[in-house]
Parts: C-alpha cells; structure tokens; sequence
C-alpha cells in the first residue's frame, strides 16, 4: 500500500510540473480590463519602461516560454484570462503590443500558432 502511495504521489507530481502554477488561475484580470492605467503600467513593466508589481514580475518570467510553447503550461484558467488581457491590450492599446510583439517575438517565429491560439475557443 505503502508504494503504491509514493508512485501516484510522484505520478502527480510530474503531472503538475507540466503547468505553470495554479497560484494566479484566480487572478483578478478585471481591473486590468477596466483600468487603462493599470493595464498599460503592466505592459511598461513587460517592456522594461517601467516598475513591476510582483504578480508582473513572475508573469513577465514565463513570457517568453509561454510564447515559445503557445501556453502549453498554461492550466485552462489561465489561457482564458491571458486572452482577455492580450486582448484588450491589442484593442485599446495597438502601439503597446507592437512593442511587446517585438520585444518578445522579433522574427514573427510565433505570430501565427499565438494568433490561433488567441481565436481558440474557451
């Protein structure tokens, strides 16, 4: 009994470590949505113009993984919610995401699995 407890611990263990944390699946994205000064002061922080909160920090550490891999450590939660920013930030802001897009994607090597990726259905 015992072993069979220690292997479907390490099965899970592996299994989670497939995903980013879980920590930020409930992360409040609508003040973001709802305010372009925090928005934007996201953005800045991704761009390196400007401070970082620490919930930007750790995002802004998985950008370029999360990008390479179209959020394939993304729990389902968290690709909902990254649409909904990513979203809002090519509408209300296009120049800001012109920045991102090069600072993260230069040689377009992403633009089109992340542009499936973003009309996905939830």
């Amino acid at each position: 009994m015992h072993r069979v407890f220690v292997i479907t611990t390490c099965v899970l263990a592996i299994v989670a470590a497939d995903f980013y944390s879980s920590r930020y699946d409930n992360f409040d994205v609508q003040p973001l949505l709802e305010n372009d000064r925090i928005l934007l002061s996201y953005t800045k922080c991704f761009l390196d113009q400007g401070p970082c909160t620490p919930d930007a920090k750790d995002f802004k550490k998985v950008i370029p993984e999360a990008l390479e891999t179209t959020c394939g450590k993304c729990t389902p939660k968290q690709k909902q919610l990254i649409k909904k920013v990513i979203k809002a930030v090519m509408e209300r802001h296009p120049e800001s995401w012109k920045q991102l897009e090069h600072k993260f994607d230069k040689d377009n090597k992403y633009q089109e699995s992340f542009n499936k990726f973003l009309a996905e259905a939830d």
